[in-house]
């Protein structure tokens, strides 16, 4: 089946993957990685993004789930190397998850 044809919450779902920090770490300097807290469903939260469903997004990140990722977590993965980071793509944005 063509990946195209997919709805749009399974396409992000096949695209969702392990990551290292060290593939993660050209996105954050370029300002565009996004952390999500685990309170949240990875998938969930890049639909919102694909679709541009602001008043979600307004919410997670006035709760502090979902923000910019910080330098001082940015600074303990690239000196912890989690093996635990998962992450989707929606352009221009990598949505980072670090789960249990």
């Amino acid at each position: 089946m063509d990946e195209e044809a997919l709805p749009l919450r399974e396409r992000l779902n096949l695209e969702t993957a392990r990551i290292q920090w060290r593939e993660l770490e050209r996105y954050f300097a370029g300002g565009k990685v996004i952390q999500v807290s685990t309170e949240l469903d990875l998938i969930d939260v890049a639909v919102c993004f694909a679709e541009d469903q602001v008043q979600s997004l307004k919410a997670w990140m006035a709760a502090q789930q979902v923000h910019l990722l910080p330098d001082e977590t940015a600074k303990t993965w690239a000196e912890q190397l989690p093996d635990n980071l998962w992450a989707v793509v929606v352009a221009p944005w990598v949505l980072v998850q670090a789960r249990a």
